[in-house]
């Protein structure tokens, strides 16, 4: 089920808050129950198989979360590290074999050119923030953070359903108080005001923008992956549409998330806040995907080492990471060197800071910023070209043509109006040097490409917007202040309701949310 259909917004989500409050005053458990049936439903009507995996999941963690706190309590230290190390490498067996096992195999046929096959496995919608977020559980469990055990708390935590199949990953701690106070079980209509607008906001980015910007990468990725060359223009059109595509898909999804948990009197961590604003690859990943970044510096990269063993030690902790953070991403070789290029680029970064506090070089203001700020989007626009690649040879075909190695094509209108207004411009430019070019507009592509970046650099997010009423749990620092703010009046609740009505005007081309695949 999609957040962005008529049966989530009409059916679904109504059934769900009444049911919710209409039970709390009641139970809180029974309120808490249905709170975790819906979400169980809400995964299963993808598909109703992976239910059992869910809950097999789901019992086995929380088993193995209860033994290993015993154990600590028993002050059994080594039995305890073994429940550790056992439960999470059954659950990355799991997650190896769903998402991997088909990947694994196609690798070594192809390095070993044996001929083994394996019937292809469908990947279980979220299994990856499942996954990780129950390691969480596991490890904070080991280390004392843990202090309650109630089951259908945990069973909320892990399935509550406005962060299930996306994110954000969750920490117990962060969730647990809020399940368990009375005040989360009685209707509160300012939080289900914040909790409307704010999804409304995350539909429109999803619908108007996200969805408008997928007509136009496709065509053309997919004519590279069957071995055309693309040129300059039309590169950039894929590469950049794909980038803004991604950007608001996943911020309209986290946005979304963070409405729906809000009208249940529950905050979720922030999880986006305007990455492209970054001066740099560090301060990209404490923007992007945070809880997935926590998650890799909290569980990985801190326990291989982090920066505690100099500096060779500390770049292979960051490249170490960054590979396995891209294979999270995807079971392919182009998700792999995603990663790679990343852990380059905070390699690169980290040597430039040391550079410049050794040289006692300053920030350079506020041009030295935009500068910082345009090569470090440049370095990220390249890094989705494989991301979003089917293989590595149709990544270096688009960065070919994006580097101008394959030549210039422009659309018929601008060839036409060139040819009589300035024809010695055209010399070595052909028209429609791609196919795919033709079958979109590339004049409404500039357009909204121009309009998507201007969102991106000038406009405050949502969580600024709404900063004032705390819509999300953040540490300090981590959401900037606006001169725009949201207020509760006639004014402003007009102005959603128009943004909802022009949404839901778009719904009939429903797409999934890119991060499902992941």
């Amino acid at each position: 089920m999609l957040f962005n259909s008529y049966v989530f917004i009409f059916l679904y989500l109504p059934v769900v808050l009444l049911g919710f409050f209409w039970l709390a005053k009641a139970s809180h458990t029974y309120a808490s129950w249905w709170l975790a049936l819906a979400s169980l439903f809400f995964y299963g009507y993808w598909n109703p198989a992976y239910i059992g995996l869910l809950l097999g999941s789901v019992a086995f963690n929380y088993t193995l979360g209860l033994w290993i706190a015993k154990a600590g309590v028993r002050h059994e230290e080594r039995r305890k590290k073994q429940l550790l190390l056992a439960a999470i490498a059954a659950n990355l067996a799991l997650l190896a074999y769903y998402k991997y096992a088909n990947f694994f195999v196609d690798s070594l046929n192809n390095a070993a050119g044996t001929g083994w096959e394996l019937e292809r496995i469908i990947l279980p919608l979220g299994i990856s923030f499942f996954t990780f977020t129950q390691i969480a559980f596991l490890v904070d469990t080991f280390q004392g953070k843990v202090k309650e055990y109630n089951f259908v708390h945990y069973m909320l935590f892990v399935t509550y359903f406005p962060h299930l199949i996306a994110g954000p990953i969750l920490h117990h701690k962060e969730m647990m108080p809020q399940f368990a106070r009375p005040s989360t079980f009685h209707f509160n209509g300012e939080m289900f005001a914040l909790g409307m607008t704010i999804f409304v906001l995350g539909l429109a980015k999803k619908v108007l923008l996200a969805d408008s910007f997928a007509e136009f990468p496709a065509p053309i990725f997919s004519a590279v992956a069957e071995g055309g060359q693309p040129m300059f223009f039309e590169a950039w059109i894929a590469a950049l549409a794909y980038t803004l595509q991604l950007y608001f898909d996943f911020s309209g999804y986290s946005d979304m998330a963070i409405g729906l948990s809000l009208m249940f009197n529950v905050r979720l961590p922030v999880n986006f806040n305007s990455p492209y604003k970054a001066s740099n690859i560090i301060d990209f990943w404490r923007r992007w995907h945070m809880t997935l970044s926590r998650f890799l510096r909290d569980y990985l990269y801190i326990p291989l080492g982090g920066n505690r063993k100099g500096k060779a030690r500390r770049y292979l902790n960051l490249m170490a990471t960054m590979l396995l953070g891209g294979l999270w991403h995807g079971a392919g070789w182009t998700f792999v060197i995603w990663g790679g290029l990343h852990g380059i680029y905070l390699v690169i970064n980290h040597v430039w800071r040391a550079f410049r506090q050794k040289l006692g070089i300053g920030d350079g203001g506020n041009l030295a910023r935009s500068f910082f700020i345009g090569l470090t989007f440049f370095a990220v626009v390249v890094s989705w070209v494989f991301f979003r690649s089917e293989s590595y040879s149709a990544a270096i075909a688009m960065l070919s043509g994006m580097f101008g190695l394959n030549g210039l094509s422009v659309s018929e209108p601008i060839w036409l109006h060139l040819h009589g207004t300035h024809p010695q411009w055209l010399e070595g430019v052909s028209m429609n040097g791609l196919a795919p070019l033709s079958k979109i507009n590339p004049d409404r592509a500039l357009i909204l490409i121009i309009i998507g970046l201007m969102i991106v650099w000038l406009s405050p997010n949502v969580q600024q917007i709404m900063r004032r009423f705390r819509p999300v749990l953040s540490e300090a620092g981590e959401v900037g202040a606006s001169r725009l703010q949201w207020r509760f009046n006639a004014g402003y609740a007009w102005l959603a309701g128009l943004v909802f009505v022009f949404s839901l005007s778009f719904l009939s081309r429903v797409r999934d949310f890119l991060y499902f695949q992941f």
